[in-house]
């Protein structure tokens, strides 16, 4: 099994050696960054597979975290949240977060949840291309161009488009989507659904409402026009 390198953002010393000595038995290499400036540093001065985040930390939430992360890099982001605040979930989600878990929590639901990032992310899969319009998905290499031209979309961004490509044509609800994409397991709103969509619009350059290529069906869902 290939060895993940990961990087737990977060003040609490005794949850790294925690997890340092639980993840280490499951190929997960871990480094620890106590607040969120030095969590920014190390993603600069390494190559990480994943960010393990904590929500509260003093100085630099894990909100800001994510909105200085994501312009830069498309890499998986486990939010560690406090129990109790599904408001903030859902707003570290709608920014860009992939998945979260709930403190305190188990850590084999923490690696189970870690180990569905990396499938998800994994360049190892075989090859697939789905072309719609003058969009091209790479699924193998999860990237995605329109005209040509690469197109920067988050974990969770890139998903949802799949699910709604591989079912072109079809109206999709929202709990599909969520599903289709691996996040059926995390609790939100149709309003974080709504969000992510509105940023893949805006990303594809998908403005024109006479020509729109994801299209609304009120009260249901989306769908990814063929034409």
């Amino acid at each position: 099994m290939p060895t993940y390198n990961a990087l737990l953002i977060d003040d609490d010393e005794k949850l790294f050696e925690l997890l340092e000595e639980y993840l280490g038995s499951y190929d997960f290499e871990l480094t620890h960054a106590m607040n969120g400036a030095d969590g920014l540093v190390a993603l600069e001065k390494s190559e990480f597979d994943v960010v393990l985040l904590d929500y509260m930390m003093p100085e630099m939430d894990g909100l800001e975290v994510i909105r200085q992360i994501r312009p830069k890099r498309d890499i998986p982001i486990l939010m560690l949240t406090a129990r109790g605040d599904d408001a903030d979930r859902i707003v570290g989600l709608e920014l860009g977060a992939d998945d979260y878990v709930t403190k305190p929590f188990n850590p084999r639901e923490l690696l189970a949840r870690l180990r569905a990032l990396m499938r998800r992310s994994s360049k190892e899969l075989v090859s697939e291309l789905i072309e719609v319009r003058d969009i091209e998905i790479d699924i193998d290499g999860r990237i995605v161009k329109r005209a040509g031209e690469l197109v920067d979309l988050t974990g969770i961004e890139f998903d949802i488009l799949v699910a709604l490509a591989r079912r072109m044509g079809r109206v999709v609800s929202r709990d599909s989507i969520l599903s289709a994409s691996g996040r059926d397991g995390i609790y939100v709103g149709d309003r974080t659904v709504d969000v992510h969509i509105s940023h893949l619009r805006r990303k594809l350059g998908d403005t024109d409402s006479q020509k729109r290529l994801i299209k609304t069906v009120r009260g249901v869902g989306y769908v990814l026009a063929r034409d």
